[in-house]
């Protein structure tokens, strides 16, 4: 685990402790997250997940604002409960009012996505072209069918694919 998000972590719960003029319990502090969010707050479990991926490529904003938003949620839950919306006014009040940030509810990281193969399907309409996920593709060999919702034609693979 980074020290800096540890220490990040810390440090949110420490200024929520000095505003509230109460203790919070600490979260477990995981890096396994991976995909497009770069947090999430775990609010049963006490447990946040941070994106390692997009730590290591953003870190000075990761490390202000992310944290602060997932620590956010855990501080705003111990103190109004689980009746409040997830970025509701209680949890912008703890953004504003304890850690001085906007309560922006969505990052703006560059977020690389994997290339996916698609498998092209065809029927007998003009420019008919399908493009089926591998689970799709797969489903179709094991014999399921798919039909053309113009011709209603079984669709069938014209033998290309194509990465996106």
């Amino acid at each position: 685990m980074p020290e800096q998000l540890n220490t990040r972590v810390e440090d949110c719960y420490q200024q929520a402790e000095s505003f509230f003029k109460r203790t919070f319990k600490r979260p477990v502090v995981s890096l396994k997250l991976r995909g497009q969010k770069a947090g999430v707050a775990h609010l049963h479990e006490n447990l946040l997940r941070f994106n390692p991926q997009l730590y290591r490529e953003n870190t000075e904003d990761f490390l202000k604002q992310t944290v602060a938003h997932e620590v956010a949620h855990l501080i705003a839950h111990q103190l109004f409960g689980d009746r409040i919306q997830p970025h509701g006014e209680e949890w912008q009040l703890i953004m504003r009012g304890v850690y001085e940030l906007p309560p922006n509810r969505c990052h703006t990281y560059d977020v690389k996505r994997r290339s996916v193969t698609r498998y092209i399907y065809k029927c007998p309409c003009a420019d008919s072209d399908f493009p089926f996920s591998a689970q799709r593709h797969s489903l179709v060999r094991q014999g399921r069918r798919y039909l053309c919702r113009r011709c209603r034609s079984t669709l069938v693979f014209s033998g290309e694919m194509r990465v996106e």
